[in-house]
């Protein structure tokens, strides 16, 4: 083999290790970020942006560049981004199509948030801080300001004719598999021209439009928009051709026919979770009862729990405060997505409590918080994080543990994960803001704590001892969540410095510098930069 040979085995290689792949994202936490929104270049934290009249308010990859600290300061270890691809150019009767789903040109970026070196700028920003790049992707449709009748097929790449396309046809019927799959969304001002992905011609030229963009911008992963609405034979050759990990949108809350989408990609949206933590933390008459049993359907229907994305907010949906100002419900919520089984999504802005109803309400300006550090909910989800990067550091098998309840009455349920001495018990409740102080009695049976175990609760950093009779007394108040740790586990993670381990802590508990909060995970960088270099020793030596 020529040395010009061995480079392009090496290349290769190299390529195809360092995608990032399912189980590499299961240690991951993502924040959700909406490009144009997130940050400016100019760091501007007053500059208008007013969701309800659909223009661009000046958001840029340059931007999020800038504003990482804040990110990772809250342990956050990946971030996901608005679609990057070309959009309709018009001023649409919704606005512009700054959001990203009105896809014209798959080919080129939409320069409003930044050139080509830019994107590969925030790539190699978010790599050299160990953290992987997310981008949204939408095979299902184009965009098109005009009637259906209207449409220049020309005008779109790389389908520049009607005969990618299904003919028109609207969705009468959604529980018809056959027109969710082949008619088109949006609507008559609006039409999302419906791809023809069942097409084998189409499906060839998706899977080298995806390789080649992931490969030319280091993308780590995938969420993918409207799934459901793709036949899904598809999705198995689309996510080999990417060759990274890919999560996609299925809006269903029944687990049987969202986690069977698990069958041909990664991964799938948690909304099967979405609907019960919801119907438990925002209802008055809201109780623990579904949520039991969606931990037990997911774990019965989905192929793999721990992959799966789990949220109580994003871009399509109402804010949690838009809902209840009830803080320590969003306390819960917050807790509650980053403990559960799968991989936890954060939306931008959801700590801050921002509380916008929905689109667009929903899909405000991040800085127009300031990024703040000292928001009661932006400190809860670093510590939070911080103790679950612990955990998935200590443990390589925590990812992987099935989330079970090991307590509930009717408002509050407890919930452990992790292996005996490793393990994360976390308690939560919806009971409120105004719910009266009591004590939870957690016995080891429940726990896996036995008598005179030391544990350390994450938000609070109050010690507590495993009584004489086995029981974790839990004082529960305020309506707050309650996590526990083993304080023998703690080490130098910087979980409650103070209280634990040599260090400063702030007085709310979490570490003075929560920006090594995401810093004890495991180092994927090293891994397959030696991974690399094994293989290409091999290459070598097979010569």
């Amino acid at each position: 083999m020529k040395l010009g040979q061995l480079l392009a085995v090496t290349s290769a290689l190299a390529h195809t290790t360092l995608a990032a792949s399912a189980d590499q994202w299961r240690s991951r936490s993502i924040y959700q970020l909406l490009t144009d929104r997130f940050a400016r270049t100019d760091g501007s934290t007053t500059a208008k942006c007013n969701t309800e009249d659909g223009e661009y308010c000046g958001g840029t990859y340059q931007g999020i560049i800038k504003q990482l600290d804040y990110i990772q300061d809250m342990g956050f270890t990946a971030i996901w981004i608005s679609p990057v691809t070309y959009q309709i150019p018009e001023k649409t009767k919704f606005g512009y199509a700054w959001h990203g789903y009105w896809a014209q040109d798959l080919y080129r970026l939409n320069e409003a948030f930044g050139s080509e070196s830019d994107l590969k700028a925030l790539s190699k920003a978010l790599h050299d801080r160990d953290m992987y790049l997310m981008i949204d992707i939408v095979p299902n449709h184009n965009g098109w300001n005009g009637t259906d009748a209207s449409i220049d097929y020309s005008r779109f790449n790389p389908f520049n004719d009607k005969k990618y396309y299904h003919n028109y046809c609207e969705i009468s019927d959604y529980a018809n598999q056959t027109e969710v799959e082949d008619c088109w969304l949006g609507d008559s001002t609006v039409p999302l021209v419906d791809v023809k992905t069942d097409d084998e011609t189409v499906g060839n030229m998706y899977n080298t439009w995806i390789h080649d963009l992931v490969s030319n911008y280091s993308i780590d992963g995938l969420r993918i928009d409207t799934v459901k609405y793709v036949g899904k034979p598809f999705w198995s050759s689309f996510q080999s051709a990417a060759g990274v990990f890919a999560t996609g949108e299925v809006v269903a809350d029944d687990a049987d026919y969202a986690c069977d989408y698990q069958n041909y990609l990664n991964s799938v949206l948690n909304y099967p979770a979405y609907y019960p933590m919801m119907s438990f933390l925002n209802s008055t008459s809201g109780t623990t009862e579904n949520l039991l049993s969606a931990t037990q359907d997911l774990k019965a229907s989905c192929k793999d729990v721990s992959l799966l994305g789990t949220f109580t907010e994003n871009h399509d949906l109402p804010r949690f405060a838009s809902q209840t100002q009830d803080m320590a419900l969003a306390k819960n919520a917050l807790a509650l997505t980053l403990l559960w089984d799968g991989i936890p999504i954060i939306y931008a802005g959801q700590e801050q409590h921002y509380s916008g109803f929905a689109d667009p309400a929903n899909r405000e300006a991040t800085w127009l918080a300031g990024y703040s550090r000292d928001s009661e909910l932006y400190k809860l989800t670093a510590a939070v994080n911080q103790v679950r990067n612990r955990a998935l550091t200590i443990n390589t098998t925590y990812s992987t543990y099935d989330t079970w309840a090991v307590w509930n009455d009717t408002n509050t349920i407890a919930l452990r994960k992790g292996f005996d001495g490793k393990q994360i018990v976390s308690i939560f409740t919806n009971k409120g803001n105004s719910s009266d102080s009591w004590t939870l009695s957690l016995p080891s049976t429940s726990s896996g704590w036995t008598s005179g175990f030391e544990v350390v609760e994450v938000l609070t950093c109050a010690k507590l001892t495993v009584d004489t009779d086995g029981n974790l007394n839990v004082p529960m108040e305020g309506g707050a969540p309650r996590i526990y740790f083993p304080t023998a586990a703690v080490g130098d993670s910087g979980i409650c410095a103070d209280s634990v381990s040599p260090g400063s802590a702030s007085s709310n508990g979490t570490s003075s510098s929560v920006a090594n909060a995401g810093l004890n995970a495991i180092s994927d960088a090293a891994k397959r930069a030696a991974a690399v270099a094994a293989a290409a020793v091999a290459a070598i030596g097979g010569l």
